[in-house]
């Protein structure tokens, strides 16, 4: 057998950027466009929209005809990985549960996420009941940023001038659709408040970008969109920063650690090539971190050396702490005046048309924070498993003859009722705020390495009384919106011995805060502009500097925070300082 050799790059870049996601692409796109030379690190293959994606791809030309998927939502969901990757374990510790979504492609999860794209307000950046700590900044510092990134990417919503739901830089907004008329209408009796979508999906050209196509309303973004209509920073930032010839992507790229030197500073970063397994290292001056909270916790917490040996950036021992995930539980039914219904503005997108910020004042609950509900149903594109909850409604619906008989049944019969059923359905899922915890954590799993000889995360989870408290109040104030609204509930029953439906720690996808930031060296890792307190010319762009998410979806606080951190990065560099 041959000596292992590394193969060491000569080329010292400006920076070398991990990972091409959100924080990834929108660093490497700022930088790029400032003249700086970027090189990207991307753990998966080259993913393109306009020529990858399986938008048009219709449920049954699977070849797997819905019997399996290789995929965690579907065979043509934009989606390179999932909860489980061969070769790729992580583990679990005392009885906890945590699922680690990973998606291996440029642009990463951007390319399959839902695209609902709220701002953080006020109340998230400043804690007002003592349960968590306060970010290092206000709304009001971080709000010409949201700005930008309205304004680059483009978004749809109204205004509607809520305290902690701040309005954005709005594209008109899509229709709501047939289901969404008869939400709204019971949730206004149900005392629920009921607002425009706010998506990251162009309904409108925007000013100067001939590359982006407003949305058609397949309704398929998850797959990824070929005309740009969507954001992903695969699409939006990452191929339009190789255009200005400053950004190289180099694809396949697993990352073992960042390289440092005697005195601690970052002067390069090793890594695994997928296709041939060898060993590679890459200089630069400057390293931006954005390979996912969870991610880029696990790179620092392998990037130990005699500078720092409890791991990079990690004196104040609070890497892979303070993780959390939001909250989710969720509830559908359908509709019985909408059986057999004629068509009726089925065109959408494939983010939300109406959703429910919080609306609530905690002082007279049981349960702090809170959450946001959003709403599907419709017409949309059948999936394997469509009308499988048919034969679970035990309910007496009217039959084509005028008598009323039991829904399901075989043959003909069910092929009926399934015709009669599409678009009758309607779906909602609570999406809220999860404390975050110093005991809820990730750390490398001394006994455990991936198939690229890297060691291992290994999870430690466990959700706390509010938060399933917070999910008790979803499941009733589901029961009530589609009590009003007159809809038979198909869900299964959620009550105390399933948390009240409340989902595995990990499963909403919305994991932040290992690499958490603030003004004490002592008890944070990174500072206000996401700089390593240890290490000045590190910088970590995706959610892991997050000190508390709100109940808002993380990516547009991530891009924004990402432009931040580029443009201070910009003003070091002038200084000399990185």
């Amino acid at each position: 057998m041959g000596k292992f050799q590394i193969k060491k790059s000569s080329t010292v870049h400006d920076v070398v950027v991990i990972g091409s996601g959100a924080g990834g692409g929108m660093a490497g796109y700022v930088l790029a466009n400032a003249g700086i030379k970027v090189l990207m690190l991307e753990a998966g293959p080259f993913f393109d929209p306009a020529k990858d994606s399986h938008q048009f791809k219709w449920p049954w030309e699977s070849p797997r005809r819905g019997a399996s998927t290789v995929r965690a939502f579907g065979d043509f969901d934009a989606a390179y990985g999932g909860w489980e990757i061969d070769g790729e374990p992580y583990t679990r510790k005392d009885g906890t549960q945590f699922d680690w979504f990973r998606s291996r492609m440029l642009g990463g999860k951007t390319n399959h996420w839902g695209r609902i794209s709220l701002r953080m307000g006020p109340d998230d950046f400043k804690c007002k009941d003592g349960l968590t700590d306060d970010w290092p900044f206000t709304y009001d510092e971080i709000k010409p940023y949201y700005d930008k990134v309205d304004r680059l990417i483009g978004l749809y919503g109204t205004v509607e001038n809520l305290p902690n739901e701040p309005d954005g830089i709005f594209m008109k907004p899509p229709k709501p659709r047939l289901p969404e008329l008869f939400i709204r209408k019971s949730a206004a009796k149900a005392g629920v408040k009921v607002i425009t979508g706010r998506g990251s999906v162009i309904t409108e050209l925007l000013d100067g970008n001939k590359d982006r196509q407003p949305c058609f309303y397949c309704g398929q973004c998850g797959r990824s969109c070929k005309v740009y209509g969507d954001f992903s920073a695969s699409s939006c930032l990452v191929i339009p920063a190789m255009k200005s010839g400053n950004l190289d992507v180099v694809t396949n790229a697993m990352v073992r650690e960042i390289i440092t030197d005697k005195n601690g500073l970052a002067t390069g970063v090793s890594y695994v090539n997928r296709e041939d397994m060898q060993e590679y290292q890459v200089s630069c001056k400057t390293v931006i971190l954005g390979a996912s909270a969870c991610e880029s916790a696990r790179i620092l917490l392998n990037s130990k050396s005699s500078a720092h040996p409890g791991g990079l950036a990690n004196s104040s021992g609070v890497v892979g702490k303070y993780l959390h995930d939001s909250t989710g539980s969720s509830l559908g039914g359908f509709i019985p005046q909408l059986l057999d219904r004629k068509r009726f503005n089925e065109d959408g997108t494939g983010s939300i048309h109406i959703y429910s910020p919080w609306w609530l004042d905690n002082k007279k609950l049981d349960f702090p924070r809170g959450y946001h509900i959003e709403y599907g149903g419709g017409m949309r594109m059948p999936s394997y498993g469509f009308g499988g909850g048919i034969h679970r409604y035990n309910a007496k619906v009217p039959a084509r003859d005028g008598s009323t008989k039991k829904a399901g049944g075989f043959g003909a019969s069910l092929k009926d009722d399934y015709r009669r059923f599409y678009g009758a359905n309607v779906g909602m899922a609570g999406r809220g705020t999860a404390i975050a915890k110093k005991e809820n954590y990730c750390e490398i799993d001394p006994n455990v390495v991936d198939k690229y000889g890297i060691p291992v995360l290994r999870f430690h989870y466990k959700w706390a009384d509010e938060e399933i408290k917070q999910a008790k109040h979803m499941q009733e104030t589901f029961q009530s919106l589609l009590h009003e609204m007159g809809a038979i509930i198909t869900s299964s029953p959620h009550g105390p011995e399933d948390n009240y439906g409340l989902e595995a720690p990990g499963r909403i996808i919305h994991e932040v805060g290992t690499i958490r930031m603030g003004d004490d060296p002592k008890k944070s890792a990174v500072n206000r502009w996401c700089q390593a307190h240890d290490c000045k010319n590190l910088f970590v762009v995706d959610a892991a500097p997050f000190v508390q998410q709100g109940d808002k979806n993380a990516t547009w606080t991530i891009l924004a925070l990402s432009w931040r951190t580029a443009e201070y990065i910009l003003e070091q560099r002038k200084k000399q300082n990185v």
